[in-house]
C-alpha cells in the first residue's frame, strides 16, 4: 500500500469512528432527554423552576403578652433585615464582596460568618435568607447606595421582640432567640426553619405556639437576570394570640424594690384559683439584649455571673424549707391521729435521741408547749417529738400529698420538683440507712429535704383556702385546677390559729406592720455556704384569705427581720388595690 494510500485509508478510518461517536453521542443525548423529559419529568421541571422562582418567607409578629391590667409585657418593633438568594451569593466572590460591603458601613462581618449564616437558614437556592438583622431605616438607605447592594440583597422590614418592662418581668416573660439546629432537631416541626425565632424561656416558650402565629410566604417568577415577571403565590402571616397575664406590674415593682440589691425570690398568689400576682427572682437581667443579638463574650459573663441572674429562683431554686415545713409535720400529725390540738411537749432547750441531742432554736428553751405555741414560737423540740411519734413514712405520706417532691404544674419554663428526700433516695444516694435522726431534722424541715418557693407557697394557700391544693397558674385563660385534699375542719382550724398567733405576737410580727392583717410562718434555713436562707410565707386578710406570698432571701439571716416585712408590705399592695369588682357578675 503506497503512502498516500495508507493515508487515505487512515483518514477512512478515523471518520468512520468520528461517525460512530456522533452517533454514540446523539443516541446518548436522545437517551438523556428521554431519562428527563419521560423518566425524570417532574424533577426537572423543578430544577428549572428553582432558577426562575424566588421566595421570601413572611413572619407574623408574635402575640402581644400583657399584664392583669392590661399593660404591655412584650411587643412588636419594626426593623430591617438585609436578604439575598444563596444562588446569588454562591457565585463567585459575592461572598467577600457583601462582608467587605458590611464591614465598610461599619457593621461587623467577614465572608466566612456570612457564609455560616447562610448555611444555617438554608432551605433552597431561591428561598431568601437573612444576612444583617436589626438595621434602622438610616443603615439601610445608607446601604442602598452601594453599587454592591443593588441586585444582589434587598432590604426586609421585619418584626423584632421588644420587653417595656425590661428586668422587672425577665423571668415571668422571658425572651425570644434565634432558633438553634438543636432545637430544630428536637422540634421535628417543618414550620420552623433556620433564622426563625422561637421563645426560649418564660411565657414565651411555654405559649411557644399560640404566641408564634402562621408564617406567610412571597413566591414570584424572575427572569434570567433576576427581573420580577409576575406573581406567583402569596400567603399572608397569621399574627399570633394574644396572652393576658395574671400578673399586677404594680404589684411586680414592689417586690423588685423590696428585693433590690439581695439573692431570693418574692410570690405572690390568689389563694382561691392559684392566678399568680408577683413572681420576682432577685437577681434578674435584661432581656432585650438577649432578644436584639449580644456578644459570646457578653453571654458567657452572663452565664458565669456568681450571681446566677439567669436563674428563676421562684420556681427553679431548691432550699431546705426549714420551719415554714412544720405545717406539713403537724397536718400529718392531726390526720395520723399522733396527736391533738392539745397535745404538749415540754422544751428544755434540746432534745435527746439515744445518743444524740438536737437544740433548739431557744436555748434556754419554751417549757411546755401545745400545738397553737408551738408554731408560734417556732419550737422546734415540739416537732422534733412529733416527727419521731410519726416516723418517716406517714411524714413522707402526707409531704407528698402536700405536693412536695412534685412540680406544682404552673405554666412557666424551669419548675424545679425540689427532693422529697426518704429513705429510699438516701439508700440509693449514699448507701446508708435512714435513722431517726434524719426523721429529727426531716421534721423541721432540715437535712435532705428541698423545695422550691413556689411549693411552699402553694402549701399555704391550702391553708388559707380551706384545704384545696390550687395549680399556679400565670396566664388568665388557664382552667383553674385543684385537688381537694380533704383535711378535716379542725385540721385547718388548728393551722391558721397558729399561723395567726406567729403573727400576732410569735416570730412573724413584722409582718404585721403594713394595715393588713395576716398569718404565717418563719423560717431559717441552715446554709452551708454562708449565713442562713431567711423565710417567710403567710397571707391575707387572715379572717378571710385572698392572697398568699411567700419570700425566700439568700444568706438573709432571719426571716422574722430579712423575709417577713417583704411579704407583709407585698400583701398590703394586693389587698388594698384589689379590684372590688372580682368575681361580680356581669
Amino acid at each position: 500500500m503506497t503512502t498516500k494510500g495508507f493515508e487515505r485509508f487512515y483518514m477512512d478510518r478515523r471518520l468512520q469512528h468520528m461517525r460512530a461517536l456522533m452517533v454514540v453521542l446523539l443516541l446518548s443525548l436522545i437517551g438523556g432527554l428521554a431519562y428527563f423529559q419521560i423518566l425524570k419529568g417532574d424533577e426537572y421541571v423543578e430544577l428549572a423552576s428553582r432558577n426562575r422562582l424566588r421566595v421570601v418567607r413572611l413572619s407574623p409578629p408574635r402575640g402581644v403578652i400583657r399584664d392583669a391590667n392590661g399593660v404591655p409585657l412584650a411587643v412588636n418593633v419594626r426593623t430591617f433585615d438585609v436578604k439575598a438568594y444563596p444562588m446569588d451569593l454562591q457565585k463567585e466572590g459575592n461572598m467577600e464582596r457583601v462582608a467587605a460591603l458590611f464591614r465598610r458601613k461599619g457593621i461587623p462581618m467577614d465572608a466566612s460568618s456570612l457564609a455560616e449564616a447562610v448555611e444555617k437558614q438554608y432551605v433552597a437556592p431561591y428561598r431568601a435568607v437573612s444576612v444583617a438583622s436589626n438595621l434602622t431605616l438610616a443603615q439601610v438607605a445608607d446601604l442602598m447606595g452601594e453599587e454592591e447592594f443593588r441586585g444582589l440583597l434587598f432590604p426586609f422590614p421585619v418584626w423584632r421582640r421588644v420587653y417595656p418592662a425590661g428586668d422587672l418581668v425577665a423571668h415571668v416573660v422571658g425572651y425570644v432567640g434565634e432558633v438553634t439546629k438543636e432545637e430544630l432537631e428536637e422540634l421535628e416541626d417543618p414550620r420552623y426553619q433556620g433564622g426563625d425565632v422561637i421563645g426560649k424561656n418564660g411565657i414565651e416558650a411555654w405559649y411557644e405556639q399560640e404566641l408564634r402565629g402562621e408564617v406567610g410566604e412571597d413566591a414570584v417568577e424572575v427572569d434570567a437576570r433576576g427581573r420580577k415577571l409576575k406573581d406567583v403565590s402569596h400567603v399572608e402571616p397569621v399574627r399570633g394570640k394574644d396572652v393576658t397575664l395574671t400578673l399586677d406590674l404594680g404589684a411586680q415593682r414592689l417586690a423588685a424594690e423590696l428585693m433590690s440589691g439581695q439573692r431570693g425570690a418574692l410570690i405572690a398568689m390568689d389563694v382561691r384559683d392559684g392566678s399568680v400576682k408577683v413572681l420576682f427572682s432577685s437577681p434578674t437581667f435584661d432581656p432585650n439584649p438577649l432578644t436584639w443579638g449580644i456578644s459570646a463574650k457578653e453571654w458567657r459573663a452572663l452565664m458565669t455571673d456568681r450571681d446566677r441572674p439567669m436563674m428563676n429562683r421562684a420556681v427553679s431554686g431548691t432550699y431546705p424549707p426549714a420551719s415554714t415545713f412544720k405545717v406539713v409535720t403537724a397536718i400529718a400529725a392531726l390526720e395520723e391521729g399522733v396527736i391533738s390540738r392539745s397535745t404538749t411537749v415540754y422544751c428544755p432547750g434540746h432534745f435527746t435521741l439515744g445518743n444524740r441531742t438536737f437544740n433548739c432554736w431557744k436555748k434556754s428553751g419554751h417549757g411546755t408547749e401545745d400545738l397553737t405555741r408551738a408554731l408560734r414560737d417556732s419550737c422546734d423540740v415540739y416537732f422534733y417529738q412529733v416527727g419521731v411519734w410519726l416516723g418517716i413514712d406517714r411524714l413522707l405520706k402526707w409531704a407528698s400529698l402536700l405536693g412536695v417532691g412534685s412540680r406544682t404544674g404552673i405554666d412557666i419554663t424551669g419548675e424545679a420538683s425540689g427532693n422529697l428526700a426518704g429513705p429510699k433516695w438516701k439508700r440509693a444516694r449514699f448507701k446508708e440507712p435512714w435513722y431517726k435522726g434524719d426523721t429529727v431534722n426531716y421534721s423541721i424541715g432540715q437535712g435532705f429535704l428541698l423545695m422550691t418557693p413556689i411549693q411552699v407557697l402553694r402549701i399555704y394557700a391550702a391553708i388559707a383556702n380551706g384545704g384545696y391544693l390550687v395549680t399556679p397558674h400565670l396566664n388568665s385563660e388557664a382552667p383553674h385546677v385543684e385537688k381537694d385534699l380533704r383535711i378535716p375542719k379542725f385540721g385547718i382550724e388548728a393551722m391558721r390559729r397558729g399561723l395567726e398567733e406567729v403573727v400576732n405576737s410569735g416570730t412573724g410580727k413584722r409582718a404585721a406592720a403594713f394595715g393588713v392583717s395576716v398569718a404565717g410562718k418563719t423560717g431559717t434555713a441552715q446554709n452551708p455556704h454562708g449565713d442562713d436562707h431567711a423565710w417567710f410565707v403567710g397571707y391575707a386578710p387572715r379572717e378571710n384569705p385572698r392572697y398568699v406570698a411567700v419570700a425566700i432571701v439568700e444568706a438573709g439571716g432571719h426571716g422574722s427581720s430579712a423575709a417577713a416585712p417583704l411579704v407583709g408590705q407585698v400583701l398590703a399592695y394586693l389587698v388594698k388595690n384589689e379590684n372590688p369588682l372580682r368575681g361580680a357578675s356581669p
